[in-house]
């Protein structure tokens, strides 16, 4: 009987058993590395998620240190660590790390060797030709370097990159210390260069260029914007066989000679951006239409756009792009480039005197199929402008008219109800109302909005705005002083994948929105300065809510002190950037913030509750500082020691002499900006 019994009850326990044996077994066991690799690459949205698989258990750490290919890291001293945790990056990026060393060099290119493919130093400083050399001699399968902004980088720097053979993209830009014989002898040993930028490498001319030219046949894309060059380097350069992008910007010796040679080679090219080059006419222009393909063309703050300049380019009928920024227009010339028989796919005529209703249409009636238009400061276009773009160009993506002070309220519901396509909006200081956002937000797919200095609108516009655009990434409502916490909460609502708002001086704003805002996790960037209403209790709820906070601006937000900082330093670990100044933050608040590793920039001006050695020992705790800006006064208060030791990190100091200055009424100071532009 108890054997009978015994047989019985055997199903279950073995069930239970077997129920036990499934919940203690790890099914990621059964996975291979590359399935789970395959399964991280999704987790790109959140930084915080991979770290957060690292922690599960020892197996996810390693597999997540195996995965990683690319690094940001905060501070150069960490390089040994992070390096042996990350034995498989393929590319670093050093930009947030002001100062880098030749021994931190020689540290990553010993760590990371041959696996190491390109490095970002366009923004540290201190390392010279012996850690360059050291990279190019360890890591032979780098592609990719950016020096920009290196600016104490000599010939024997530029002599040691040469030996990576490898290279193929590389950025000198601001590299003045570099010249002809720099660039040679990287010629020479980077033969394989595909992407060059000498921009303002002021050392390096026409011998220089010529002999890239010359050697690196690979050559796609070339910057060499403000360098003294003349016509003698360019034919070489017009024989490259396949150069598809250059930039000649600034480029003050090049004109209409200069372009002849075109008319014989660079059938490649596609983009060419020549802004800022003022001895170039339609004469030299006209050389760019024999048999050419190009795409992109950029002529801003260059020669009037004639009628002669204008046909001078209709030949060009691959051309979907052009940019003419700040160039006077002419009525005739507008009415040329409509009679081009390419139909253009971007426009830019930003700040552009000379653009009228009249000029504008009759250039629109052909180019149809525009999807970007750039009519920023063009002041004497009116309601039949608008009227003229939104039945023409239905399709637009991106519409920029800031500052078209012509352009009536009524103007604007013709935008949501022709182009419903439209994912960027920069309408700041315009007369745009209600009715005109309440038709904007037919536009769906927009993800940018600019309302800046727009002081018609009010809530109920801008509640329209969060029912109807829930793709909604960038608001800027920058002293739209008609908007409170209703208009700003039903964006939050509407609109949960916001990751940058501006409510800058929108005095009638309180904890209660930035409350509203905190549902938003993605947002990164919140500019509230000049809001007095918003306290500490606000700014705790952002912190807890938005934990990818990484800019912060609280100028003039009086009610927000220390208790505003402690929630800030302990929740957002991600934050970069802040402006405390005209808070009633003190020493003790400051001070919390030491614990937020990321924080690079401090913006502290006019605390009243600051001392001196409350400063010192702030600016000691906080170790990732690259650059604070400061009351004058505190110059004479801190010792030449400490400034010292700040410059061995890599810190900045800007110093700055205002008073305070009582804010002006919005209307006064709009009109204020208004007679400071010509």
């Amino acid at each position: 009987m108890a054997t009978t019994t015994e047989l019985k009850l055997s199903p279950p326990l073995q069930s239970i058993k077997t129920q036990k044996l499934i919940s203690n077994t790890n099914f990621f066991h059964f996975l291979s590395d590359e399935l789970i690799f395959i399964i991280l690459d999704f987790l790109n949205s959140n930084p915080t998620d991979r770290k957060s698989f690292s922690l599960v258990c020892k197996s996810f750490y390693s597999i997540e240190s195996k995965h990683r290919r690319t690094l940001t890291p905060l501070r150069s001293d960490h390089l040994p660590s992070i390096l042996t945790r990350y034995p498989s990056l393929t590319r670093l990026d050093l930009t947030l790390c002001p100062r880098v060393t030749d021994s931190s060099l020689i540290t990553i290119s010993n760590a990371c060797k041959s696996n190491l493919q390109s490095i970002d130093l366009s923004r540290s400083k201190y390392f010279s030709g012996a850690g360059l050399q050291s990279l190019a001699v360890n890591c032979k399968n780098m592609v990719e370097i950016d020096l920009s902004n290196a600016t104490e980088l000599k010939d024997s720097a530029a002599a040691a990159l040469a030996e990576a053979k490898n290279l193929e993209r590389l950025w000198l830009g601001r590299c003045k210390q570099i010249t002809d014989m720099g660039v040679g002898c990287i010629a020479v040993g980077c033969r394989k260069l595909k992407l060059i930028s000498l921009k303002w490498c002021l050392g390096v001319d026409d011998l220089g260029v010529e002999l890239l030219a010359l050697k690196c046949k690979d050559l796609r894309s070339l910057d060499l914007s403000y360098l003294p060059i003349t016509d003698k380097c360019l034919p070489s350069i017009f024989e490259l066989p396949y150069l598809e992008d250059m930039v000649l910007e600034g480029c003050f010796g090049i004109d209409d000679d200069s372009l002849a040679a075109f008319k014989h080679g660079c059938k490649s090219l596609k983009k060419l951006d020549i802004s800022s080059c003022h001895n170039i006419s339609h004469n030299g222009l006209a050389s760019l239409t024999s048999g050419r393909v190009l795409e992109q063309l950029v002529l801003s703050h260059g020669s009037p756009v004639t009628l002669a300049l204008a046909d001078s380019l209709k030949r060009l009928t691959m051309l979907q792009s052009i940019k003419l920024d700040g160039c006077s227009i002419t009525y005739a010339g507008l009415q040329a480039i409509g009679s081009w028989c390419v139909s253009l796919r971007e426009l830019s005529l930003s700040k552009c005197p000379g653009v009228t209703d009249d000029g504008l249409s009759s250039l629109l009636t052909k180019h149809k199929d525009l999807r970007k238009l750039d009519i920023t400061c063009c002041r004497k276009i009116t309601y039949a402008s608008i009227d003229h773009i939104t039945l023409s160009c239905t399709t637009l993506t991106s519409l920029r008219m800031e500052s078209c002070t012509l352009v009536p309220r009524e103007a604007f519901v013709l935008i949501g109800q022709r182009c419903r396509l439209l994912e960027e909006i920069d309408i700041t200081d315009n007369e745009i109302d209600d009715e005109g956002l309440k038709s904007i937000s037919r536009c769906s797919e927009l993800s940018s909005l600019k309302l800046g200095i727009c002081l018609n609108i009010t809530d109920e516009g801008v509640s329209q705005v969060g029912m109807g655009c829930s793709k909604l990434v960038e608001l800027d409502l920058y002293r739209c002083t008609g908007i409170t916490d209703s208009g700003i909460s039903a964006i939050a609502r509407g609109c949960p994948g916001l990751e940058m708002i501006n409510i800058a001086y929108c005095k009638d704003i309180t904890d209660s929105s930035l409350i509203s805002l905190s549902k938003c996790s993605s947002l990164n960037t919140v500019e509230s300065r000049g809001c007095p209403l918003i306290t500490s209790l606000g700014l705790a709820t952002i912190a807890v809510g938005c934990k990818q906070l990484v800019k912060l601006d609280i100028k003039k937000c009086i009610n927000i002190d220390d208790a505003g900082m402690i929630p800030l330093a302990h929740f957002s670990q991600n934050l970069r950037q802040i402006n405390l100044s005209y808070t009633s933050v003190t020493d003790v608040g400051l001070l919390s913030l030491a614990s937020i590793s990321c924080l690079q920039s401090l913006t502290i001006l006019h605390l009243k509750g600051l001392t001196a050695s409350g400063l010192a020992a702030a600016l000691l705790a906080c170790g990732g500082l690259t650059k604070v800006k400061l009351q004058a006064t505190f110059k004479s208060l801190l010792t030449q020691a400490l400034f010292e030791h700040f410059e061995a990190r890599g810190c900045l100091f800007q110093w700055r002499d205002k008073f305070f200055r009582v804010e002006l009424d919005p209307q006064c100071w709009k009109l204020q900006l208004e007679d400071a532009i010509p």
